[in-house]
């Protein structure tokens, strides 16, 4: 054997040293993954994704992955013909939209992710919201300021979701029985009707339902970075605040920020953003010591 396999396979040796505590005080615990962004594009990037999630279920740990998918509810509302309009980034979600939404994250997105899964070795169950009365949704209220006057006023979104209230007995039965869990932003509300559910925010309530060890939110930037440009690695929902308040975070990083600030103060233990573009950026983060994103974690 060569001095340069020798070395190569000590680098192997190591890493696998410096994931063993990890490892052992993570083992039989939930870590629930919001998958989304560039990765869902990218073959590549979900072969990757489906990876990593694979090799979490087989050494102990319990996945759990909540998926989005906007972009492609876009391409599929365009190619059908129906018509989007948006208030303040939300699109409203009329009947004939929220239809085309639960087509394309029960069906489309949802299985393609259970194939990549399969694929990589692991057996992952497909569900939505819906399934089992595991998530309950009430409809979103929301307000705007008409520009001119700047009046609050009151906005429609339609059939635009958050959740209530969790069930958590189907995940449970799921892990138990070794799946993976794959579940779409989609939940049935009280009054009968279906609501489109932000996958971020639905990510965090399974995560705080579950008392999650750690909930990731894949994005498509390196985390929460300061006004210089440079990585923030661990913050508190206090923190959170102050750089909301002094404009260092801004635009789609503040709900994700309040999701993870809802997900820690309910019961998960800590929370996550992290580049999803970055190959196997999850285990990274998880199973070394520098880690790979920015960490949430409740104030004392």
């Amino acid at each position: 054997m060569s001095a340069s396999t020798d070395k190569t396979m000590l680098a192997k040796a190591e890493v696998l040293i410096e994931a063993l505590p990890y490892l052992q005080r993570y083992a039989g615990r939930t870590f629930v993954v919001k998958y989304g962004g560039h990765a869902m594009g990218d073959p590549e990037a979900a072969r990757d994704f489906a990876e990593d999630v694979v090799l979490l279920k087989a050494v102990g740990i319990n996945p759990v992955v909540v998926h989005g998918g906007g972009p492609q509810i876009g391409a599929m509302l365009k190619k059908l013909g129906v018509e989007s309009t948006f208030v303040d980034g939300l699109r409203v979600t009329d009947k004939a939209t929220a239809e085309v939404a639960e087509m394309v994250l029960s069906g489309a997105i949802n299985k393609e992710l259970v194939g990549w899964i399969a694929q990589a070795g692991g057996k992952a169950l497909g569900i939505s919201g819906k399934d089992g009365g595991m998530v309950t949704a009430t409809k979103v209220n929301r307000t705007t300021k008409d520009p001119e006057s700047n009046i609050e006023q009151a906005v429609d979104l339609g059939f635009v979701g958050e959740p209530s209230c969790v069930d958590t007995t189907l995940l449970d039965t799921a892990i138990g029985a070794g799946m993976i869990p794959v579940v779409a932003p989609i939940g049935a509300g009280e009054d009968g009707h279906t609501y489109n559910i932000n996958a971020d925010t639905m990510a965090g309530a399974i995560a705080a339902a579950l008392s999650a060890a750690r909930l990731f939110l894949l994005t498509d930037v390196a985390g929460v970075l300061d006004k210089g440009g440079n990585l923030l690695t661990d913050l508190t929902p206090a923190d959170i605040a102050t750089l909301k308040s002094d404009g260092t975070i801004s635009g789609g990083m503040i709900p994700k920020l309040e999701t993870c600030t809802h997900a820690v103060e309910a019961g998960c233990e800590a929370a996550v953003v992290l580049d999803g573009r970055v190959p196997h950026a999850m285990l990274l983060e998880f199973f070394t010591a520098r880690g790979a994103g920015t960490l949430i974690r409740a104030g004392e």
